[in-house]
């Protein structure tokens, strides 16, 4: 029944939760969260950035960096790599729902790099029921996004990267009897930007800053029934320093900003009971036009370009609730020996957006070609469904094999 519920609101978005938002609004309450459809797109896939309060747009390159930055892989030393990344998700309200991610890069020369990623979201077995509860078939519905990108230095220090993304979400199957249904999905790029200084000297100690800004999902709307909605169009901006405190010991702090590029909820006006004078559940239909009458902010139902740029002024609040749209993320990480590492983090959304507030910690250790990483997370608010997610994540990252020499042969 738990995850039954779960389809239903992951569907259902677009009208009941804003059905609930503004009845909040109407009684005195904050609460205005901008949703999306498929939110998984969203959630941290690996272990590193996940166990330092979900930072990446400016972190070092890593086979990772598809999902955060892809033109981070300019500056990759290694030659290629491959990851795999699994996150059990929800714990508290369901045991089978699971994150899987698997991502790879090559560099093509000391300037440019191309890379693939493939997320894949299973959200576990339904079992379906008619109306007095029969027991009518199972469901398995699922969620994936694979892309493909490319990242270029234009000089020593900048690099840019694009990346397409083609994302599928068979949740919509539940309403038409499981396999009769049509999956919903849509078509997305990436805009992103990485900047690493060259050394310098901060005291007597070596630092290298690091600045990163990627725009992520930008995207046709996904269409699921009748309506289409907003997919997670997302800004990340970014920055770090990290600093060698002697031959061994390595220190890197993290800061980004996020913020979703999708239009606000606006406050609707509801029909005034002309006998008590309250208003009523029922919105207020203009004639003119059919549709809701809205009391503040602008209309959600606009073309992608235009919900883009009216997402960074259409809050029913005001300028105090569109700087509430910004998630905060700061992370550390300590290396000791490029061998051992040890990370903590702080993941915090404003209450009034969703409340997404948490602690996170780290282990990595790397062997020769291998990385293992681990992270766990720590919601600040009890009861929280986010509490005991952990990832796992190994990966491998290869130099190209040395030519050795021919031992016969005779130098000139």
């Amino acid at each position: 029944m738990k995850k039954r519920i779960l389809i239903i609101a992951g569907t259902l978005i677009a009208k009941n939760f804003a059905a609930q938002i503004n009845t909040m609004a109407l009684s005195g309450q904050t609460l205005n969260p901008i949703t999306t459809a498929v939110p998984f797109l969203l959630i941290s896939p690996d272990s590193k950035q996940g166990g330092m309060g979900d930072v990446g747009v400016a972190t070092d390159p890593d086979v990772n960096s598809p999902h955060w930055n892809v033109s981070k892989l300019a500056f990759q030393e290694k030659k290629f790599g491959v990851g795999f990344t699994v996150t059990p998700w929800l714990r508290l309200l369901v045991p089978d729902i699971n994150l899987y991610y698997l991502s790879a890069y090559t560099k093509i020369n000391k300037n440019q790099a191309v890379s693939a990623s493939l997320r894949y979201f299973s959200l576990g077995n339904i079992e379906l029921t008619n109306a007095t509860g029969v027991k009518t078939g199972d469901f398995k519905p699922n969620e994936f996004a694979f892309d493909i990108g490319f990242a270029q230095k234009l000089t020593k220090n900048f690099s840019l990267g694009i990346a397409t993304r083609y994302i599928n979400s068979s949740i919509s199957r539940v309403y038409f009897n499981g396999s009769s249904g049509n999956a919903a999905s849509t078509v997305a790029v990436d805009l992103t930007s990485y900047y690493r200084s060259d050394k310098f000297k901060i005291g007597d100690k070596n630092a290298i800053y690091t600045a990163g800004l990627a725009f992520t999902n930008i995207g046709a709307k996904i269409k699921y029934s009748n309506d289409a909605n907003f997919i997670p169009m997302n800004m990340r901006i970014g920055n770090g320093i990290k600093f060698d405190m002697d031959e061994v010991n390595t220190i890197g702090m993290y800061l980004d900003f996020n913020k979703l590029l999708v239009p606000t909820p606006p406050i609707y006006k509801y029909k005034i009971n002309p006998a008590t004078g309250e208003p009523t559940a029922e919105i207020e239909i203009d004639p003119a036009t059919n549709k809701k009458v809205i009391a503040k902010g602008k209309d959600p139902n606009v073309p992608v370009a235009q919900g883009i740029l009216q997402s960074f002024g259409d809050a029913p609040g005001g300028f105090k609730e569109e700087m509430q749209e910004f998630n905060t993320s700061v992370g550390l990480e300590y290396w000791y020996n490029n061998v051992f590492a040890v990370r903590t983090g702080y993941f915090y959304e404003p209450k009034t957006k969703g409340s997404r507030q948490f602690f996170t910690i780290g282990m990595g250790v790397r062997y020769s070609i291998i990385n293992i990483d681990g992270s766990f997370l720590i919601p600040t608010l009890l009861n929280n469904p986010l509490q005991r997610t952990w990832r796992i994540s190994i990966s491998f990252d290869f130099d190209p094999a040395k030519k050795e020499k021919d031992p016969t042969t005779v130098s000139p």
